[in-house]
Order: C-alpha cells, then sequence, then structure tokens
C-alpha cells in the first residue's frame, strides 16, 4: 500500500473501529443489564474487567509491537477485539459479555501501534496524519453510540451488532496497511510485564472501587500499598535489566514526562466528566432543582455535537503548532479545558449557555488527544515509538478512571434528599478546571528539544498526494 492516501484511510478504518467500541456499549449496558438479570453490581464489574484489561495490555501491546513488529501486533489486537465484539453480538450473557469485552481491551493499542507504522512510513505526514486519525476516533465514538441506541430500542441484544461490520473493514484494512520499516528484535522481559499488570491491576482497583470500598478502609489502603510495593519492585527489576520492558531513562525524559502529566490532567476532565455530563443534562429540573430534563437520544445529540468539536480541535491542532508552537499548544488545551468547565459553573441555568461550554470542553478534548499523541510519537528514537505512545495513552485512561473517581466522591459527598446536590456538580466542575489549569501549567516544562515539525528522513518517501 506504500505510504499515499491509501494508508492513512486504511489507518482512518482501524480508528474508527476502536472509536465505535468505545462509544457502542455504554448506552447499551443498562437496558441488557435488565434484559439478562445483570444488577448495577454486575455491570460495575463489567466496567472494571474492561478497565484493568485496558491498563494492562496498553505498555504490554505497545513494547511487543516495538519488538516484534508493529504490524504484527496490530493484527493480533484487530483480531481479539473482533472476537470479543462477535462473541458478545452472538450469545450475550455474563460471561460472555465480561469474555468479550476483556478481549475489546486491546482496542488500546491500536493508536501506539499506528503511530509506530506511521512514524516509520510517512514521518513528513505523521502530524497531519495523527490529527486526522483523533478526529476520526472522537466522530466515530459518538456515531458508534446513536446507532448502537437506535438499533437496540426495538431489542437490547440488537445493538451489540454495531460493532461487528466495522470489525470486519478493519480486519481488512490491518491486512493491507504496510509494516515500519525499522529493524526489530530484542528480548521481552516477562518478569518486568508480570509485575506491571499486578501493579496497573491494583492500582485500577483501588481507583476504581475506592470510593465503594471506603478510601480508609483496609481493603483499600491495603490495595494502594500493594500498587506501590509491586511499582517499586518493577523499577528495581527494568533498571537491572539488559533489555528492560519500558526504559526507566525513557521516563527520566523531561518532554514526555510532561506531555505525559498534561495528558493526564486533561483527561481528568474532558473523559472522567462524561458520565457525569450525561447525568446532569438528563437531571429532571422540576424534580432536583437543576439539569436540563433531556431524554437519551437528545444527551446522545449533545454529546455528538461535542466530538463534532473534538474533530475541529484534532484536526486545526497541526497548523496550530506551526503558528504558536507545541508549547503554547499544549498550555492552550489546558486553558480551554479550565474555560470550559468554569463557564459550567458561571452558566449552567439555561441549555444554550452549558452547551456552549461543552462545546469549549469538546473542541479542547481534540487539541489535546492530537497534540499530546504527536508529541509522545516524536520524542522517542523511531524504535520506541510505540511503548512512548502507550505510555501517552495509559496516562490518559488513568486521568480519566481518577476523574471519574474522585467526580464519583464529591457527588457522594454532596446529597441532598436521596439526589446528588447541585454543590455536588459545582465542586466537580471546578476540581476539573483547576486540574486542566495544573496541566497547561506542567505543559510549561515542555522545553528544549521540542520541535514545530518532525524531523523528515533526508531521503524522500512516497507522497501521501
Amino acid at each position: 500500500m506504500g505510504t499515499g492516501r491509501g494508508m492513512l484511510g486504511a489507518m482512518a478504518v482501524v480508528v474508527v473501529f476502536s472509536g465505535v467500541v468505545q462509544g457502542y456499549l455504554t448506552p447499551l449496558l443498562p437496558e441488557l443489564g435488565q434484559r439478562l438479570g445483570i444488577g448495577g453490581v454486575a455491570q460495575n464489574n463489567l466496567y472494571l474487567l474492561s478497565q484493568c484489561a485496558f491498563a494492562v495490555l496498553t505498555p504490554l501491546l505497545s513494547r511487543l509491537g516495538d519488538l516484534y513488529g508493529h504490524r504484527r501486533l496490530l493484527r493480533v489486537a484487530l483480531t481479539m477485539v473482533t472476537a470479543g465484539s462477535l462473541l458478545m453480538a452472538v450469545s450475550p450473557t455474563v460471561v460472555t459479555l465480561a469474555v468479550g469485552m476483556v478481549l475489546q481491551g486491546a482496542v488500546v493499542g491500536f493508536f501506539p501501534l499506528l503511530a509506530g507504522i506511521l512514524r516509520s512510513r510517512a514521518p513528513e505526514r505523521g502530524r497531519t496524519g495523527m490529527s486526522l486519525l483523533v478526529g476520526a476516533l472522537l466522530i466515530a465514538v459518538g456515531v458508534g453510540g446513536l446507532v448502537a441506541g437506535a438499533l437496540s430500542e426495538r431489542h437490547a441484544e440488537a445493538g451489540l451488532w454495531a460493532a461487528v461490520p466495522v470489525a470486519v473493514l478493519a480486519l481488512a484494512a490491518g491486512l493491507v496497511l504496510p509494516d515500519s520499516d525499522g529493524e526489530f528484535g530484542g528480548r521481552f522481559h516477562y518478569g518486568a510485564a508480570v509485575l506491571l499488570t499486578i501493579g496497573l491491576v491494583a492500582l485500577v482497583l483501588v481507583l476504581a472501587q475506592g470510593g465503594a470500598w471506603g478510601w480508609t478502609s483496609a481493603r483499600s489502603l491495603g490495595t494502594g500499598a500493594l500498587a506501590v510495593v509491586v511499582f517499586l519492585a518493577w523499577v528495581t527489576v527494568e533498571r537491572r535489566a539488559a533489555q528492560p520492558l519500558v526504559s526507566v531513562g525513557m521516563l527520566r525524559d523531561r518532554r514526555l514526562a510532561a506531555v505525559s502529566a498534561h495528558t493526564f490532567c486533561a483527561a481528568f476532565g474532558t473523559i472522567g466528566f462524561l458520565g457525569a455530563n450525561a447525568l446532569f443534562l438528563g437531571a429532571d429540573p422540576a424534580a432536583v432543582g437543576y439539569g436540563m430534563g433531556l431524554g437519551p437520544r437528545s444527551i446522545a445529540t449533545v454529546s455528538l455535537a461535542m466530538v463534532v468539536c473534538g474533530f475541529a480541535g484534532s484536526t486545526a491542532t497541526p497548523r496550530l503548532a506551526r503558528r504558536i508552537g507545541d508549547r503554547a499548544v499544549l498550555v492552550t488545551g489546558g486553558a480551554l479545558i479550565g474555560l470550559g468547565f468554569l463557564g459550567m459553573i458561571l452558566f449552567h441555568a439555561t441549555l444554550p449557555q452549558y452547551v456552549a461550554s461543552a462545546l469549549v470542553v469538546g473542541l479542547a478534548t481534540g487539541v489535546f488527544e492530537s497534540i499530546t499523541r504527536t508529541l509522545s510519537a516524536e520524542i522517542v528514537p523511531e524504535r520506541q515509538t510505540a511503548l512512548a505512545v502507550g505510555i501517552n495513552e495509559l496516562a490518559l485512561s488513568l486521568g480519566a478512571a481518577i476523574g471519574a473517581a474522585v467526580i464519583g466522591g464529591l457527588f457522594s459527598a454532596h446529597q441532598l434528599g436521596g439526589h446528588i446536590a447541585l454543590s455536588g456538580y459545582v465542586w466537580s466542575w471546578g476540581t476539573c478546571a483547576a486540574v486542566a489549569l495544573i496541566g497547561g501549567a506542567l505543559a510549561l516544562l515542555y522545553g528544549s528539544g521540542a520541535t514545530d515539525e518532525p524531523v523528515v528522513p533526508t531521503v524522500a518517501k512516497e507522497s501521501l498526494a
């Protein structure tokens, strides 16, 4: 397929599949739970399994791609996600949903592995290509939820088929994509992988369940302590390894650390607040004194408008970076997120004002997801591209998980008459704004060595034209 538009088209198909998978289950699970006898606790456990799979598979698939070939691991990941999607659609039960959602966790490998191929095969188009892929992902998340919701209106299980046709197209795209040009090889450190897996699972467990267990309970403190001890052991093993799973030196890179920290802070609010945003839009003002009283279809429409703004922000990011520089784009993204949440604090009384603030957050989401994925791919040597992008993806996932946990804790602390008090939302909006502004400030650490354009090899590659 070379390095032309066909390659970017095939990558876009893979990314659209990723977006559909990430967007189609959320509107289905409540009704599916009723039909299949899956209670609220069991539904939460399904999400927990999915979060654990995301955290564990992100660094493993990324590192394996750098070692054994990005295209090979992309095909493995595509097969896993397709198998999980098909399993749930053909025979939806508690067990198949659990297995399917774990297999779908391999979707986190798509972006790091695609970034490795894109940087190798078309580095001169890396920024434009990455921004288009991020935009396609955001649109697909919104459209996936709408399509699944429409399919499930008469029969809940029908919505599970939303991902299957796209999976077939994505598998075909994975077959025609070229592999990276770089040399592969090395040893996969299984001991480090086991330690990292245990540490990430413990961390995700305490973040997801800490509110239910009690943050100061023995279970929460013990699980948190286990995560810390295992991570310390992992760092020790990595430092002594001849071929580490994740180079500790790479983690000390100031630019990569600044980008990852910014990603964490930006994801805290933009993704962590998504569920709470739907709750506020659906709240009945006559019953609770706030909210917009929207139905599922109207809420989905607002969500789609947000991802359309995200698409606009993503596609505009390369041009913006050329004008003001990478660091300024990072700072701008954090400032826009903070501005959007501050707008929610000040202007949540009417639908147009609230939606305008939400659209600012959507726009900023596209900006931060595009620039951070681009920079994390460019900062490191080419042989570490997928792993660096994978670290950024992990920062995004953990930021979103911690954001959701903090917001859940604020909601629990602000109850009034059996429902969330408006003060719970105000505190949540304020916290999201503060964390985003911290992320913007941390972006100032992205300094020496940053460039406005990726380095292009002197030997010209085939044009995308």
